[in-house]
Protein backbone atom coordinates (compact mmCIF):
# COMPACT_ATOMS: atom_id res chain seq x y z
CA UNK A 1 0.00 0.00 0.00
CA UNK A 2 2.59 2.50 0.58
CA UNK A 3 4.85 1.43 -2.09
CA UNK A 4 1.91 2.48 -4.02
CA UNK A 5 1.83 5.71 -3.06
CA UNK A 6 5.52 6.27 -3.42
CA UNK A 7 4.98 4.79 -6.95
CA UNK A 8 1.97 7.25 -7.47
CA UNK A 9 3.92 10.31 -6.26
CA UNK A 10 7.00 9.65 -8.44
CA UNK A 11 4.75 9.37 -11.50
CA UNK A 12 3.04 12.96 -10.47
CA UNK A 13 5.99 14.65 -9.96
CA UNK A 14 7.57 13.45 -13.28
CA UNK A 15 4.32 14.17 -14.86
CA UNK A 16 5.37 17.29 -13.64
CA UNK A 17 8.92 18.20 -14.50
CA UNK A 18 7.79 17.03 -18.33
CA UNK A 19 4.87 19.70 -18.20
CA UNK A 20 7.20 22.22 -16.66
CA UNK A 21 10.00 21.44 -19.21
CA UNK A 22 7.97 22.00 -22.06
CA UNK A 23 6.31 24.69 -20.64
CA UNK A 24 9.84 26.56 -19.88
CA UNK A 25 11.11 25.51 -22.86
CA UNK A 26 7.94 27.42 -25.23
CA UNK A 27 7.50 30.61 -23.46
CA UNK A 28 11.12 31.54 -22.94
CA UNK A 29 10.83 34.90 -24.09
CA UNK A 30 7.77 35.79 -21.53
CA UNK A 31 8.80 33.21 -18.77
CA UNK A 32 8.63 35.79 -15.97
CA UNK A 33 4.90 37.15 -17.49
CA UNK A 34 3.86 33.39 -17.18
CA UNK A 35 5.50 32.86 -14.20
CA UNK A 36 3.29 35.38 -12.16
CA UNK A 37 0.50 33.98 -13.83
CA UNK A 38 1.33 30.62 -12.94
CA UNK A 39 1.85 31.45 -9.44
CA UNK A 40 -1.19 33.58 -9.09
CA UNK A 41 -3.39 30.32 -10.30
CA UNK A 42 -1.28 28.39 -8.10
CA UNK A 43 -2.37 30.75 -5.06
CA UNK A 44 -6.06 30.51 -6.34
CA UNK A 45 -5.79 26.92 -6.24
CA UNK A 46 -4.27 26.58 -2.71
CA UNK A 47 -6.61 29.27 -1.41
CA UNK A 48 -9.81 26.70 -2.98
CA UNK A 49 -7.97 23.81 -1.28
CA UNK A 50 -8.23 25.65 2.25
CA UNK A 51 -11.29 26.86 1.55
CA UNK A 52 -12.26 23.35 0.87
CA UNK A 53 -10.58 22.12 4.03
CA UNK A 54 -11.72 24.74 6.24
CA UNK A 55 -15.66 24.17 5.03
CA UNK A 56 -15.64 20.70 6.57
CA UNK A 57 -14.39 22.02 9.82
CA UNK A 58 -17.03 24.57 10.07
CA UNK A 59 -19.36 22.02 8.56
CA UNK A 60 -18.63 19.46 11.43
CA UNK A 61 -18.45 21.98 14.08
CA UNK A 62 -22.35 23.84 12.80
CA UNK A 63 -23.83 20.11 12.34
CA UNK A 64 -22.40 17.61 13.62
CA UNK A 65 -22.90 14.46 12.56
CA UNK A 66 -23.71 11.05 14.89
CA UNK A 67 -22.04 7.88 13.60
CA UNK A 68 -22.39 4.19 15.15
CA UNK A 69 -18.46 2.69 15.53
CA UNK A 70 -19.40 -0.69 13.90
CA UNK A 71 -16.68 -2.66 15.47
CA UNK A 72 -18.18 -1.82 19.05
CA UNK A 73 -21.79 -1.15 18.21
CA UNK A 74 -21.70 2.24 19.99
CA UNK A 75 -22.92 5.18 19.33
CA UNK A 76 -20.70 8.38 19.04
CA UNK A 77 -22.72 12.03 19.04
CA UNK A 78 -20.32 14.78 18.58
CA UNK A 79 -20.58 17.92 21.02
CA UNK A 80 -22.46 20.68 19.12
CA UNK A 81 -21.27 24.64 18.70
CA UNK A 82 -23.78 25.45 21.40
CA UNK A 83 -22.10 22.75 24.31
CA UNK A 84 -24.88 20.03 23.69
CA UNK A 85 -25.52 16.93 22.20
CA UNK A 86 -27.90 15.99 19.71
CA UNK A 87 -29.02 13.19 17.90
CA UNK A 88 -31.48 12.46 14.89
CA UNK A 89 -34.35 9.29 15.88
CA UNK A 90 -36.61 7.33 13.48
CA UNK A 91 -39.88 7.72 14.68
CA UNK A 92 -42.03 5.43 13.08
CA UNK A 93 -39.80 5.96 9.70
CA UNK A 94 -39.90 9.98 10.45
CA UNK A 95 -36.64 11.73 11.07
CA UNK A 96 -36.93 13.67 14.18
CA UNK A 97 -34.08 15.60 15.37
CA UNK A 98 -33.54 15.67 19.38
CA UNK A 99 -31.20 17.52 22.15
CA UNK A 100 -29.94 14.95 24.56
CA UNK A 101 -31.09 15.86 27.88
CA UNK A 102 -29.78 13.89 31.21
CA UNK A 103 -31.99 16.57 33.11
CA UNK A 104 -35.05 15.39 31.34
CA UNK A 105 -36.82 12.15 32.85
CA UNK A 106 -38.77 11.74 29.63
CA UNK A 107 -38.72 11.99 25.95
CA UNK A 108 -40.74 15.43 25.45
CA UNK A 109 -42.10 15.97 21.87
CA UNK A 110 -42.64 19.44 20.27
CA UNK A 111 -46.76 18.91 18.86
CA UNK A 112 -44.69 19.45 15.35
CA UNK A 113 -42.31 16.78 15.91
CA UNK A 114 -45.27 14.99 17.35
CA UNK A 115 -47.49 15.36 14.01
CA UNK A 116 -44.27 14.10 12.03
CA UNK A 117 -43.97 10.92 13.95
CA UNK A 118 -47.56 10.09 13.44
CA UNK A 119 -48.84 10.83 16.82
CA UNK A 120 -52.72 11.42 16.60
CA UNK A 121 -53.34 14.69 18.00
CA UNK A 122 -57.13 14.79 18.71
CA UNK A 123 -57.03 11.30 20.83
CA UNK A 124 -54.29 13.02 23.58
CA UNK A 125 -55.12 14.09 27.09
CA UNK A 126 -53.26 16.99 28.18
CA UNK A 127 -53.05 15.98 32.21
CA UNK A 128 -49.36 16.02 33.15
CA UNK A 129 -47.43 19.21 34.32
CA UNK A 130 -43.60 19.35 33.59
CA UNK A 131 -41.59 22.61 34.34
CA UNK A 132 -40.19 24.45 31.60
CA UNK A 133 -37.69 27.44 31.63
CA UNK A 134 -40.75 29.25 30.82
CA UNK A 135 -42.95 27.86 33.66
CA UNK A 136 -45.11 24.76 34.11
CA UNK A 137 -46.52 23.61 30.80
CA UNK A 138 -48.85 20.88 30.18
CA UNK A 139 -48.05 17.27 28.83
CA UNK A 140 -49.96 14.48 27.41
CA UNK A 141 -48.21 11.06 27.06
CA UNK A 142 -48.23 8.83 23.92
CA UNK A 143 -46.58 5.69 22.55
CA UNK A 144 -44.36 5.59 19.43
CA UNK A 145 -45.00 1.98 17.42
CA UNK A 146 -41.08 1.75 16.59
CA UNK A 147 -38.15 4.10 17.26
CA UNK A 148 -34.66 4.16 15.81
CA UNK A 149 -31.45 5.60 16.38
CA UNK A 150 -28.56 4.13 13.95
CA UNK A 151 -30.09 0.71 13.35
CA UNK A 152 -30.85 0.13 17.03
CA UNK A 153 -34.63 -0.50 17.33
CA UNK A 154 -37.32 0.29 20.26
CA UNK A 155 -40.41 -0.53 20.13
CA UNK A 156 -43.92 0.76 21.81
CA UNK A 157 -41.93 3.53 23.17
CA UNK A 158 -43.35 6.03 25.87
CA UNK A 159 -43.21 9.91 24.79
CA UNK A 160 -45.34 12.73 26.62
CA UNK A 161 -46.41 15.76 24.26
CA UNK A 162 -45.35 18.91 25.03
CA UNK A 163 -48.73 21.57 24.80
CA UNK A 164 -46.45 25.09 25.36
CA UNK A 165 -43.90 25.98 23.05
CA UNK A 166 -40.14 24.48 22.81
CA UNK A 167 -37.49 24.83 20.67
CA UNK A 168 -36.76 21.40 20.22
CA UNK A 169 -37.68 18.09 21.50
CA UNK A 170 -35.81 16.50 24.25
CA UNK A 171 -34.39 13.01 24.75
CA UNK A 172 -34.63 12.37 28.65
CA UNK A 173 -33.77 9.61 30.81
CA UNK A 174 -36.67 7.24 29.47
CA UNK A 175 -34.65 6.59 26.51
CA UNK A 176 -31.04 6.97 27.53
CA UNK A 177 -31.21 4.38 30.42
CA UNK A 178 -32.21 1.73 27.65
CA UNK A 179 -28.59 1.92 27.18
CA UNK A 180 -25.70 0.22 29.24
CA UNK A 181 -23.32 2.66 29.46
CA UNK A 182 -23.20 6.41 28.57
CA UNK A 183 -20.19 8.29 28.43
CA UNK A 184 -18.75 11.54 27.43
CA UNK A 185 -14.88 12.16 26.82
CA UNK A 186 -14.48 15.64 25.54
CA UNK A 187 -16.36 16.55 22.75
CA UNK A 188 -18.46 13.38 22.42
CA UNK A 189 -21.11 11.27 24.18
CA UNK A 190 -20.63 7.84 24.03
CA UNK A 191 -23.80 5.26 24.28
CA UNK A 192 -22.82 1.62 24.71
CA UNK A 193 -25.86 -0.95 24.54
Amino acid sequence: MIGEDYARIAYLVLLLAAVGGYFVAENRQTLGKNLRQLLIWGLIFLGALAAVGLWQDIRNDLSPRQNLVQETGQIVLPRAYDGHFYATLLMNGQPIDFVLDTGASNIVLTKEDALSAGVKMEALRFFGRAMSANGPVRTAPARIARVELLGIQDYGVEVWVNDGEMPGSLLGNDYLQRFEKIEIQRDKMILTR
